[in-house]
């Protein structure tokens, strides 16, 4: 497939690429996430990714860039295209387990809880007015917002969000081997104590079962006036689906071709059925020259910190795709 599966018509003179940042605390239960060296260490891959996408390093603590198998962390790739494109990053903090090192817009809240036992985000309805203030306030900076997300555990929550819409949902993971039992032990108990408490409206919805970032996402989306692609999988797609409930047209998605080719996952028969635009980033990672970012094609990562959607971006802004991967590679050789 060619570098992006369409190229939207898309004009714009000030483009903005924003990430919002949270935790869930079902990151740290062992084997759900690998976005971190230990489970515990889950919760501070948000504030080293925002470091690293902003400084190109990772500057509150020794720390490497990459999985123990050498593959480097999207936020490298971010990194890389976001610099290309010439762009300074804005973050949003939508619950982190640890104050942020970098500067970010604040919409005071704490990490998402554990939605098998008790209300995930219980200031949803809060967040979706935040979200909604943030969408204004970007109005007035730029035309073009492409919004990443970094949360950690977040494809499970995603699930569940998914599955209490109504959607057959298969989500991705960023290890190698999905652990697709434990995702579905996790949404199952979820959907339990739902069945608990009756029918909940799509908001609801987010607050028993989400994390933060979602909400923020789905106010932004709201009233942002600009044009507005969501960065991530199966994370955006459940704010897809949100937006959808509530009877709005969702903004278009942009992944990588890694997470669409994820056969444990369904993330373009789950686009349809939502009813939302997808694009797909194929970055070549494995004729690129680097065993690390091959990794890719194997399933490890896939997608991260709006990374699909960042050189999604590059290439909206005029940047041919053979320098996107070069700039994409000398970033992240660069690290070694």
């Amino acid at each position: 497939m060619p570098f992006l599966s369409e190229m939207p018509a898309i004009r714009c003179t000030r483009p903005l690429f924003a990430a919002v940042l949270a935790n869930t605390v079902l990151s740290t239960v062992p084997g759900i996430s690998g976005a971190g060296p230990s489970p515990e260490k889950t919760l501070l891959t948000p504030i080293l990714d925002a470091e690293l996408v902003t400084h190109g390093a990772i500057t509150s603590r020794p720390a490497r860039p990459d999985t123990p198998t050498g593959c480097p962390t999207p936020a490298s790739i971010t990194r890389a295209a976001i610099e290309l494109a010439g762009l300074v990053p804005l973050f949003i903090n939508a619950g982190l387990a640890e104050a942020p090192t970098v500067p970010c817009l604040d919409v005071y809240t704490v990490p998402g809880r554990d939605p098998r036992t008790e209300t995930a985000v219980p200031d949803s309805a809060r967040l979706v007015e935040n979200g909604r203030t943030i969408g204004r306030m970007l109005s007035g900076l730029s035309d073009l917002l492409v919004l990443g997300e970094c949360v950690p555990g977040g494809t499970t929550t995603a699930l569940c969000v998914l599955r209490a819409l109504g959607h057959p949902a298969r989500v991705s993971s960023s290890f190698v081997t999905n652990p697709t039992d434990q995702k579905e032990a996790v949404a199952g108990a979820v959907l339990e104590r739902l069945r608990a408490l009756g029918p909940l409206d799509p908001i609801a919805v987010l607050r028993e079962t989400g994390d933060p970032m979602m909400p923020v996402a789905v106010g932004i989306a709201q009233t942002y006036e600009g044009t507005l692609l969501l960065a991530g999988g199966t994370q955006q797609l459940a704010v897809a689906a949100v937006l959808r409930a509530l009877g709005r047209e969702p903004p278009a998605v942009v992944t990588t071709c890694y997470v669409r080719d994820d056969a444990t996952a369904n993330f373009a028969e789950l686009a349809a059925g939502i009813g939302v635009r997808a694009l797909y980033v194929d970055p070549g990672f494995g004729e690129i020259g680097h065993a690390g970012l091959a990794r890719y094609c194997i399933g490890e990562v896939k997608e991260g910190m709006g990374a699909g959607g960042a050189m999604a971006l590059a290439a909206l802004l005029g940047h041919a795709p053979d320098a996107i991967r070069a700039h994409v590679l000398g970033t992240v050789r660069s690290y070694s």
